[in-house]
């Protein structure tokens, strides 16, 4: 049998590392650092986690708000979408993620990228 890509990533413990790489990356970066101005980071952190493992095929019900709901009045651009994603990206690179599996995680972000992306460039 196959694992699944939460499986090849490690479990709950190896994504919340990742997400906290993730975040950290995010909150050093000015151009969408302040899109976190206002939020409870450790809620945040750990609402992103459940939400990556739900996505990659963990045991894990994702319990957030609807993405186009959620994101609405956040202004999100495509630029910023893509800074986010490359963050994520480079999380994972920096605990080995093979590239086929950052690929596929990446695909799966980019799947909700219209619900995100709220503003133009």
């Amino acid at each position: 049998m196959t694992d699944s890509l939460y499986e090849r990533l490690g479990g709950e413990d190896a994504i919340t590392a990742v997400v906290d790489e993730f975040y950290d990356r995010i909150m050093a970066d000015e151009q969408v650092a302040g899109y976190f101005d206002d939020v409870d980071m450790q809620k945040q952190r750990a609402h992103q986690a459940q939400f990556i493992s739900s996505v990659t095929g963990g045991p894990v019900e994702y319990a957030g708000g609807e993405m186009e709901a959620v994101h609405a009045d956040m202004g999100i651009t495509p630029s910023d979408f893509g800074a986010i994603a490359t963050h994520l990206d480079d999380a994972l690179a920096e605990f080995d993620v093979a590239e086929d599996d950052r690929e596929a995680v990446l695909d799966e972000i980019a799947s909700y990228q219209d619900a995100i992306v709220t503003a133009a460039d």
